[in-house]
């Protein structure tokens, strides 16, 4: 087993972390949002340079991509992705309560990101002792090339990342979105001592 892979228990360790992570974070947003937020379970698992550009690659689709980056205690480090369809684009902002012409859509979609971003990883952080920090959210463009050269400017090694994989549903709203957490693999050995403190404690 390479030494970025997770055994079962470390798997099942993060899973139950992050189902719990998201049973709080949909309550905080349900309330801050006042509606209803529905978080389907998130997939987890590891995956290569290859792999990495073929996910970014299915979101050339999307309407839009809000990337931020994010790090804290431990060497806890990454970047989320936020993906959006476009027919949920006229939605954020009677989501959100803005009034007409109040802010643009670029702006409007900027402020959900990091609402659905911070909200999620902040509860997360709290489960394992952790505080996060974050970089400034950035609209990226939905082009191949332009989304691996975003990549490729940070301090992070792809060569394998550990990816999150979490879909958003506001059901008053018919809106959705995608947020895929990429945890790069200088951070993956970071995180596993983590849950290995957190197993032992079990």
């Amino acid at each position: 087993m390479s030494e970025f892979q997770l055994t079962e228990d470390q798997q099942d360790c993060l899973q139950e972390l992050i189902n719990i992570a998201m049973g709080q974070a949909s309550d905080q947003l349900a309330r801050y949002l006042d509606t209803f937020v529905y978080l389907k379970v998130p997939s987890i698992e590891s995956v290569d340079a290859k792999e990495l550009l073929q996910t970014l690659s299915q979101q050339q689709n999307t309407m839009a991509v809000v990337s931020q980056g994010f790090f804290g205690y431990e060497g806890i480090r990454g970047e989320a992705l936020l993906a959006y369809q476009e027919e949920d684009s006229g939605r954020i902002s009677e989501l959100l309560g803005y009034e007409p012409g109040e802010l643009s859509q670029d702006e409007q979609l900027i402020d959900i990101s990091s609402i659905l971003t911070t909200t999620f990883l902040n509860v997360f952080a709290r489960q394992i002792e952790n505080q996060m920090s974050y970089n400034a959210p950035k609209l990226l463009p939905t082009v191949q090339k332009s989304m691996t050269e975003h990549l490729q400017q940070m301090s992070f090694s792809w060569d394998l990342a550990l990816k999150v994989n979490i879909n958003y549903q506001v059901t008053d709203f018919s809106f959705n979105c995608n947020m895929i957490l990429l945890i790069p693999e200088t951070a993956i050995i970071n995180i596993k001592h983590v849950l290995d403190r957190i197993l032992a404690e079990f």
